[in-house]
C-alpha cells in the first residue's frame, strides 16, 4: 500500500513537472514568434503616428490611433468596472459573510458570466446600442467592456478576500467598528496587494479582447476626442494587418503584437512590484 502511494506521488510530480513546463515552453514560443516577426517591422515612427492613406496597403503612418485608443477603452472599463466590482467583493465577503449558501450562488453565477465568449458580450452591447440608438463609439465599447470584465474582477476579488482571516472581520467589528469601516479601512488594506492584481488582471483582458469590442466601438484611423466618437483598438488594429494579402502589412501586424505584450507586461510587473512594496502592511496570524 505504502510503496502504490509512493509510485503514485511520483506519477503525480512527475505529471505536474511535463505540464508546467510545456506551458513554459509555449509561452516562449508565442513571445519568441512575435519579437521574431515583430521587431524588425518595429520603428518609432509606427508607434508615434496615426494611419496615413493607404496604411494597411503598404504606405506610411503608424498605430498611435490604436494604442491611444486601446488604453482609453482598458483604462475607462476597468476604472468604471473597479468602482462597480470592488463593492460587490467587499459585500459579499464581510456582509455577506455567514449566509454560504448565498454567496455560493452569487459565484457560481459569476463563473457562468466568466465563461461566456467575449463575443456574447459584443453582441449584447450591439443589440443596446440599437435599442437606445447609439452609434459606434468609445463610450460603447467601455460599457461592453465593462460587462464584460465585471465577473472577472469580482472574483479575483473574492478570491484574494477570502484569504483575509476571519478572526481579522470579527476582531474589527468587536472593536465597535462598522461592517463599511471594516470593508474599506481594514479588509481593503490587507488585501490591497492582491486587489490591485486582480484590477491588473483585468486590464489585461480588456486592453487585449477584439470580439467584444467588435461591433461596439468601430475603427477609424484619428484619435478620439471625445466618446462619442470610434476607436480604433490595437487587437482589431492585429487583426485587420494580418487579414491584408501584402506581406509588409502583415510584419506590421506582428510589430502591433510587440507593442500590446509589452503594454501588458509592463503592467504585470508594476503588479508585482505593488504587491512586494505593500505586503509589509498585511496582518499575520
Amino acid at each position: 500500500m505504502k510503496k502504490r502511494k509512493q509510485i503514485e506521488e511520483k506519477f503525480f510530480r512527475v505529471l505536474m513537472f511535463i505540464s508546467t513546463n510545456l506551458i513554459v515552453i509555449i509561452l516562449l514560443l508565442i513571445i519568441f514568434s512575435i519579437l521574431y516577426k515583430g521587431l524588425p517591422a518595429l520603428s518609432w515612427s509606427m508607434i508615434s503616428q496615426t494611419p496615413k492613406g493607404g496604411f494597411y496597403f503598404g504606405k506610411e503612418g503608424g498605430i498611435l490611433n490604436a494604442i491611444i485608443g486601446s488604453l482609453y477603452l482598458s483604462i475607462g472599463s476597468t476604472l468604471l468596472a473597479t468602482a462597480i466590482g470592488l463593492p460587490v467583493a467587499l459585500f459579499m465577503n464581510v456582509i455577506l459573510v455567514k449566509h454560504k449558501r448565498f454567496i455560493d450562488t452569487i459565484r457560481f453565477f459569476l463563473d457562468l458570466l466568466w465563461g461566456i465568449p467575449s463575443i456574447v458580450y459584443g453582441a449584447f452591447g450591439f443589440t443596446i446600442m440599437i435599442y437606445f440608438g447609439i452609434q459606434t463609439s468609445l463610450l460603447a465599447g467601455i460599457i461592453t467592456v465593462t460587462l464584460f470584465i465585471i465577473p472577472i474582477m469580482v472574483r479575483a476579488m473574492d478570491e484574494v478576500l477570502k484569504t483575509v482571516p476571519v478572526g481579522l472581520l470579527e476582531t474589527s467589528l468587536s472593536l465597535g467598528s462598522t461592517h463599511s469601516e471594516t470593508a474599506f479601512k481594514v479588509f481593503l488594506r490587507q488585501a490591497s496587494p492582491g486587489l490591485v492584481t486582480a484590477i491588473l488582471l483585468s486590464f489585461g483582458r480588456a486592453i487585449g479582447d477584439a470580439a467584444s469590442v467588435l461591433f461596439t466601438t468601430g475603427y477609424t484611423d484619428h484619435i478620439p476626442t471625445s466618446l462619442g466618437q470610434p476607436t480604433a483598438t490595437l487587437p482589431l488594429s492585429i487583426f485587420f494587418q494580418l487579414s491584408s494579402p501584402i506581406e509588409e502589412v502583415q510584419e506590421r501586424a506582428y510589430a502591433s503584437a510587440v507593442v500590446l505584450t509589452v503594454i501588458i507586461l509592463v503592467i504585470s510587473v508594476l503588479a508585482r512590484l505593488y504587491a512586494k512594496r505593500y505586503q509589509k502592511h498585511k496582518i499575520n496570524f
